[in-house]
């Protein structure tokens, strides 16, 4: 959750353009879809439902990447401001990625070890 309230205060700095906008309304869904599904992630109710959630959360993470990539290369804010916040989802996206596989690995909840 506190990624998702640096990425709107992020938010709120961008140009009041047509491209800070959209960048504006994309970004702060996935940074804060990446929050919401990790909650409801570890609320699941089953490993399917786990899984599937953290799945989502891994595609929020890394969509959050790419709109803080994109918000570089087009200059809208200043990389030193950016960095940090590209660096983070990076590191979790690797996370959420690492959690799905390592889940998928071990033997199911009904499944004989």
């Amino acid at each position: 959750m506190e990624f998702a309230v640096r990425i709107l205060k992020m938010v709120d700095s961008l140009p009041k353009s047509v491209a800070g906008g959209t960048v504006a309304n994309q970004i702060a869904r996935s940074a804060t879809s990446v929050a919401a599904n990790y909650r409801a992630a570890l609320r699941g109710r089953s490993r399917a439902e786990f899984l599937s959630k953290i799945g989502v959360t891994l595609e929020e993470a890394d969509e959050t990447t790419f709109w803080l990539e994109l918000t570089m290369r087009a200059g809208l804010l200043s990389p030193t401001r950016l960095q940090p916040l590209h660096t983070e989802a990076e590191e979790l996206t690797k996370i959420f990625n690492a959690t799905r596989s390592t889940t998928k690995r071990r033997p199911g909840e009904n499944q004989k070890s």
